[in-house]
């Protein structure tokens, strides 16, 4: 699965941080610019792997590797809307699924769409809302607690997260 997430990094930007379980860290990763060791939460990863950026970078984009299926097109309009000045932007899908709250209570799924990777950013605003410490499900969450205005731009359902095994499955069947 990073292999596959590694390939499109590398087409499509200029350099690749991966952060890795810190018993994986001193092995290299021939396709990523540099390695680092993870932390105890997915922020403080993101935190370590925004600490290994070199200076000049202006922007950044975070990827999760459990998206692995190389859908080009969203990384490309998640780097046209920073290209076009956005400070912060993911990528969202339609939720298909009726929602239901906990107790029973439907609720209108026009209201809600889902949120993918890679997930763009200013480097700037992204370690500003990480410098105010805590912890998100994902960086753009950060980035709105921190004040911080997150845009979006069309995913694509074949961004599949890679949750359960038979995901994986399916992941195979759309890189082929």
């Amino acid at each position: 699965m990073l292999d596959w997430s590694l390939v499109t990094a590398a087409e499509m930007t200029a350099g690749t941080v991966v952060v890795v379980p810190p018993d994986l860290a001193d092995r290299p990763e021939p396709a990523a610019s540099v390695t680092v060791a993870g932390g105890a939460t997915r922020s403080a990863s993101v935190r370590n792997g925004l600490a290994a950026l070199p200076a000049e970078v202006t922007h950044v984009l975070v990827h999760d590797a459990a998206r692995p299926v190389p859908v080009v097109d969203v990384w490309q309009r998640v780097l046209a809307a920073l290209a076009d000045g956005v400070e912060a932007v993911v990528p969202v899908v339609p939720v298909a699924d009726t929602l239901r709250e906990v107790d029973g209570a439907t609720v209108d799924r026009a209201r809600f769409v889902a949120v993918q990777t890679p997930q763009g950013f200013d480097v700037e605003v992204l370690r500003a809302a990480h410098a105010r410490g805590g912890d998100a499900t994902d960086d753009a969450a950060l980035v709105e607690l921190a004040g911080g205005k997150v845009s979006t731009v069309d995913g694509d359902p074949r961004n599949l997260k890679i949750t359960e095994p038979w995901h994986l499955d399916v992941a195979e069947l759309l890189t082929r």
